[in-house]
């Protein structure tokens, strides 16, 4: 179950805000808080970024990521990568990177793939592909391999911007904790302290 935030993460959360009041979609003044990637700028995977195991054959690299305009008070980044059309009846979480520095403008095509490329302080969260062996170690990134048949599934990309340095200890989140938890603690239970969030949808099908 979900744990209170302890007061010295709530108090962050509210000093960030003194310096910055944010609208839920994102906006500060006239710039918006941006996530993009060059390497889905066509809206869809090529077999680069797609899994290779589950039958499918790409070479699962993650694609590179930018962003831009982080919201004032920002003190860490935690990005989600959800698949809404999984036939799981719960979707399928495919990467998850958390405490991400603010400085941080993007990740470097290949730096999901592991832990030692990721910036320093940040660490990959558990997927669906957790001791599946599909992604090397847990918490790498997993490419796309929807069924064979579906309509191309629709792959969301959501980067968040948090008033706390360590998501993971604000919310008092256990070692094993899910994507869903996590999830669910940053849109709800942190409260004020999402600052913003950014994202875009790619597509996959076979």
């Amino acid at each position: 179950m979900y744990t209170r935030p302890p007061t010295l993460a709530i108090a962050l959360a509210l000093s960030a805000l003194s310096l910055s009041v944010l609208a839920d979609d994102g906006r500060h003044g006239h710039r918006r808080f941006t996530l993009t990637s060059p390497d889905l700028a066509g809206g869809t995977f090529s077999e680069t970024f797609v899994l290779n195991g589950f039958g499918c054959t790409g070479s699962n690299l993650s694609p590179e990521l930018r962003w831009s305009n982080v919201p004032p008070g920002t003190q860490s980044l935690a990005l989600q990568v959800y698949d809404a059309d999984a036939p799981t009846g719960s979707g399928f979480w495919h990467w998850a990177v958390y405490n991400i520095p603010p400085t941080a403008t993007g990740l470097a095509q290949g730096a999901g793939n592991s832990s030692a490329t990721l910036p320093p302080g940040a660490f990959g969260g558990n997927t669906d592909f957790m001791d599946t062996g599909a992604t090397g170690e847990n918490g790498n990134y997993g490419g796309p391999c929807p069924p064979v048949g579906d309509k191309p599934h629709r792959y969301t990309f959501t980067l968040f911007a948090l008033a706390v340095p360590n998501v993971q200890v604000a919310g008092g989140i256990p070692p094993t904790g899910s994507a869903a938890l996590y999830g669910f603690v940053i849109n709800k239970g942190l409260g004020a302290a999402l600052l913003g969030k950014a994202s875009f949808t790619a597509r996959y099908g076979r």
